[in-house]
């Protein structure tokens, strides 16, 4: 049972108990963050539904407080719950009005999230500003939400529109794309609550799950391989070319091949070894040894002459990464391969074709670098279904 305790009708958030099993109340707050309305565009029927948010204090009173003690304690409890109650209300008014009261508030979400991805240096800063333009798009695509792509306040964040946040990106993403761009999202609404923007977090229980041992990106298989490095194309730059055949042969990432000195190979031995950038200073099985043969070492071109020091030159004179995406996809149309291809699926593809071609997939692990086998295990499942498929491609028998 709960109950709230007598007051304004204008305040916000509310003061009410709840009546527990061991003969205590438990106090807390009850916010109202207003309306949304939805319109079945069916019946053309009205709903709406009440934001509301209810926020535990983490103080108890007594039912029927028996000694003195026990009543001083109910009254310094409700005391303090009264007065984190109208400090609640002032931070809501302020951030309401954009008043500045003691620390900066924040009155429009997107302005923040914008000042987030301004400020923020990691690796992954393209990611975290692709979320930001997700979230814009979803806002302008979604009827519903269109009205608050100019102006966000933190309040309007519920979890149902994180629910339709994260249908709306598994609707345009494929594979871990939706997955990725929600965790930078959550990282961003993870460090508003850290800073008083949100009372909790909007996205708590509202998640992505993707399935690791699907693989979703599409695989060159050997004759396209074949196909692609004897396509002509006046369109590709030789070293994207080069670098592109390169992790098709080896598995590499781009991350890793764009920074490949001519240290990396032990040209008397045909090694390539070299630390993967992605797990660098996070994991001990960091380093990557992958022997090359004659083909590859000539694909790597000979080492510097004697003396020249250049040995910490790069293999490859590589564009960014846009500009190798764009390079790779003239090239492939250009072969006639119908594939969305992007660099990630040299490495997929590396690993499906070694798979199919009788490796094991503890040595398939250890070439691609991975720190355990259920990494590598989407691979066997990817060429068990390539199998499937060239079976079912025999014609039908007729007996």
């Amino acid at each position: 049972m709960t109950y709230m305790f007598a007051g304004s009708s204008t305040d916000n958030p509310k003061l009410g108990a709840k009546v527990l099993s061991d003969g205590r109340e438990s106090l807390f707050l009850d916010y109202y963050f207003g309306c949304e309305v939805s319109v079945d565009e069916t019946t053309g029927r009205r709903t709406v539904k009440k934001n509301r948010h209810r926020e535990s204090l983490g103080l108890y009173l007594w039912v029927r407080p028996c000694t003195p003690e026990k009543r001083q304690q109910n009254r310094e409890a409700l005391s303090l719950a009264r007065r984190i109650r109208l400090d609640k209300e002032r931070e809501m008014t302020e951030r309401r009005l954009g008043y500045r009261s003691g620390r900066e508030t924040v009155s429009d979400f997107l302005g923040y999230f914008q000042r987030y991805c301004e400020g923020y240096g990691l690796k992954d800063y393209k990611v975290m500003r692709l979320s930001l333009r997700r979230f814009r798009d979803f806002l302008a695509d979604s009827p519903k939400y269109s009205g608050l792509v100019s102006h966000l306040r933190p309040e309007l964040v519920t979890k149902d529109m994180m629910g339709d946040f994260t249908r709306y990106l598994q609707g345009r993403s494929k594979g871990y794309g939706a997955w990725s761009i929600y965790q930078r999202f959550k990282k961003v609404v993870n460090k508003a609550v850290e800073e008083g923007v949100f009372f909790r977090s909007p996205c708590a229980g509202v998640s992505i799950k993707v399935d690791d041992n699907i693989l979703a990106k599409d695989v060159l298989s050997v004759e396209e391989m074949r196909l692609l490095i004897a396509s002509d194309s006046g369109n590709a730059n030789p070293e994207v070319r080069r670098a592109f055949i390169f992790c098709l042969y080896t598995g590499l990432r781009f991350c890793d091949v764009k920074d490949l000195t001519f240290e990396n190979i032990d040209y008397s031995n045909g090694i390539l070894k070299f630390e993967q950038n992605k797990t660098r200073g996070h994991s001990s099985g960091s380093g990557v040894v992958i022997p090359l043969n004659s083909s590859l070492l000539r694909l790597a071109g000979g080492p510097p002459a004697h003396g020249s020091g250049n040995w910490s030159g790069r293999i490859f004179d590589l564009p960014s990464y846009e500009t190798c995406l764009r390079t790779l996809k003239r090239w492939v149309r250009d072969a006639g391969i119908d594939k969305k291809i992007s660099w990630h699926c040299a490495r997929h593809s590396f690993a499906v074709n070694i798979l199919n071609n009788g490796a094991n997939i503890k040595t398939v692990s250890s070439l691609l670098g991975h720190s355990s086998l259920r990494y590598t295990e989407k691979y066997t499942r990817a060429v068990d279904r390539l199998k499937a498929d060239a079976i079912n491609s025999l014609p039908d028998l007729d007996f």
